[in-house]
């Protein structure tokens, strides 16, 4: 769960254009515990979360709707959260949103084609001697 909130609050700091540093300056603390909330090493205080979620110009409730859903299954939003911290990912999504109906299609076919190529393989039966 720490992981995921962490997650939470990184997708919306980045979706807002704010760095670390900024966002640790708003909240007084380090942008090296900025670093750990994200990445879930740190469990984030009530009272942190109210000031990230103010710095990040949300409600609390906004950061932790993945975790506050016990009538719904909440494992396919945490791996989105996962996925969403992938580098590079929210950067792809920003450019991915741009594109025309037909060109998302071929990018996807596109990217499914190159991920089925890099797939390990298992390899062939060594020959019984």
């Amino acid at each position: 769960m720490d992981i995921a909130l962490g997650a939470a609050v990184r997708i919306r700091r980045r979706t807002l254009g704010i760095s670390q540093e900024a966002l640790a300056d708003q909240c007084g603390v380090s942008f090296q515990q900025i670093q750990k909330y994200e990445n879930g090493a740190n469990r984030i205080s009530f009272s942190r979360l109210v000031q990230i979620a103010r710095a990040l110009k949300c409600r609390v409730v906004d950061l932790m709707d993945v975790l506050d859903a016990p009538d719904r299954e909440t494992t396919g939003d945490l791996d989105m959260l996962t996925r969403m911290r992938t580098p590079g990912a929210l950067e792809l999504l920003a450019a991915y949103e741009n594109l025309p109906p037909e060109a998302r299609s071929s990018l996807v076919s596109f990217l499914k084609a190159m991920a089925h190529a890099a797939a390990p393989r298992p390899t062939d039966a060594a020959p019984v001697a």
